[in-house]
């Protein structure tokens, strides 16, 4: 099947998202703010993006299921090969911080493999977008450009999550000091697609995930030559009844980059 339409649709999805997310972020939304059952923020932002996404979609692709971070999970979902993994505002808590790194996060599995994936930053108006066979590309004021990831094995710029610093990756960077060269940190899906577009070489996640975090960061960042995989080196797959990324999980620009296996 032809994933052009799908991402096509998914990219005009992701952009009006972002353009409903853009209205609320320009206003003083503190107020608003919700703590859900697992204790991470829900804002207006988060619904109104999620609503343009489901309705576009369900609208286009009424065979195709849907698994999206604010929607109760459809179990009929397990039956059906094709299914878009949403996050509709993947940094909520950097939203609520107004520090500008937030995404709109799209993504296509079949039969558990990312084979399209969309990301698109707001602030920046910047579309990241891959499908399987089609490679992976940036969008930003109206030039398209294909991206890929660096050859480098030594001064290599590890990127780091602003929200959730762990032990383990502080270790890491202390063990590996001597081939890094520069350590930065961004927020939400951006640390993928800042290694998938070559502005960082490594990326490693150990904490908890859910799928819908990591689905179209893991179809971009493979499209453009990188390597995503689980922490103990097997495949992350994706429509899963547990949601949780429990292994954590690497993005490294090629495989002399990846730093032991749990």
């Amino acid at each position: 099947m032809s994933l052009q339409r799908h991402l096509e649709i998914a990219k005009q999805a992701a952009v009006l998202a972002g353009s409903e997310i853009m209205k609320i972020y320009a206003t003083d939304f503190g107020s608003s703010i919700e703590i859900k059952a697992d204790n991470s923020p829900l804002t207006a932002a988060d619904k109104a993006a999620n609503a343009v996404i489901l309705d576009m979609l369900h609208d286009e692709f009424p065979l195709i299921s849907i698994l999206s971070e604010e929607n109760t999970s459809d179990e009929t979902r397990f039956k059906n090969d094709w299914c878009w993994i949403v996050d509709p505002l993947d940094g909520t808590k950097e939203f609520i911080k107004k520090n500008d790194e937030f995404t709109v996060n799209i993504a296509l599995a079949h039969k558990g493999k990312p084979v399209l994936g969309v990301i698109f930053v707001p602030v920046k108006e910047t579309l990241y977008f891959a499908a399987e066979g089609l490679g992976a590309f940036k969008e930003q004021g109206g030039r398209v450009s294909h991206i890929g990831v660096t050859g480098k094995t030594n001064e290599l710029i590890l990127v780091g999550s602003k929200s959730h610093a762990s032990e383990q990756l502080k270790a890491l960077i202390e063990e590996k000091k001597e081939l890094i060269s520069e350590t930065v940190s961004a927020g939400s899906s951006l640390k993928g697609t800042m290694v998938a577009e070559g502005k960082a070489d490594v990326y490693y996640r150990f904490g908890y995930t859910c799928e819908w975090d990591t689905a179209a960061m893991h179809c971009i960042v493979e499209q453009a030559g990188g390597i995503f995989k689980q922490m103990d080196g097997s495949e992350m797959t994706y429509n899963r009844r547990n949601n949780l990324n429990e292994k954590g999980f690497f993005v490294v620009n090629r495989a002399e980059n990846i730093w032991g296996l749990a």
